[in-house]
């Protein structure tokens, strides 16, 4: 493969719909979105990848019904359990002093070489834009700023927005949608995502 993109974000999104689709309530669709997380990871791995970002929840989805909200709380926990299992540079990003914020992973909110480190993945969790971009670390930049550059977003669902993912580093991103829904996810989504990446004409402005 001619070109392949050093930072991946990735949207996880339609795990509702994917629930409501199947005769279960909505809030039962996050616990079957943990293992395509874990997949999509050792796939990157396998792909020289150098780092992901995956998005978890943003302070705006907390207010969505109780049984929604604790569920992919408890997801995203989930989530990080089995994606350090892996080895991982790991960062969680959001507002930490939220009650919406899983304490569990406060741990993570610096950069943590995990199982021996590696790859470096970042996980939003209540994130939100304008909280990144107002709230700064004690040198003056955003807390997003040990996050690179993303060159290839890949979002799951269908829908052709960003809804508010890291405005700094996706500047220049390439925009890639998935149609069938996060659960659903297969390897052949993300080597599909590789190989339309590699026929962009990526300029960066230039």
């Amino acid at each position: 493969m001619k070109k392949k993109p050093k930072h991946i974000g990735i949207i996880p999104d339609g795990n509702r719909r994917w629930a409501v689709g199947h005769g279960m309530q909505k809030q039962d669709g996050y616990e079957h979105g943990l293992l395509p997380g874990l997949r999509l990871l050792q796939q990157a791995k396998e792909n020289g990848i150098q780092e992901l970002t995956y998005y978890g929840f943003t302070m705006d989805n907390c207010k969505r019904p109780k049984e929604q909200f604790q569920a992919f709380q408890s997801a995203c926990v989930k989530a990080v359990e089995l994606l350090t299992q892996e080895g991982a540079d790991l960062l969680v990003i959001g507002d930490c002093t939220s009650k919406c914020f899983p304490k569990q992973l406060s741990p993570y909110t610096t950069r943590t070489p995990i199982n021996g480190g590696g790859i470096r993945i970042n996980f939003l969790v209540n994130y939100g834009w304008q909280w990144d971009l107002s709230h700064m670390k004690l040198d003056g930049t955003p807390f997003s700023s040990d996050i690179s550059r993303i060159d290839l977003i890949v979002r799951w669902g269908g829908m052709r927005r960003l809804s508010g993912f890291l405005p700094i580093q996706s500047v220049y991103s390439d925009f890639y949608v998935v149609d069938s829904n996060w659960p659903d996810y297969k390897e052949t989504d993300f080597m599909d995502a590789l190989e339309w990446y590699a026929k962009q004409d990526v300029t960066l402005g230039g």
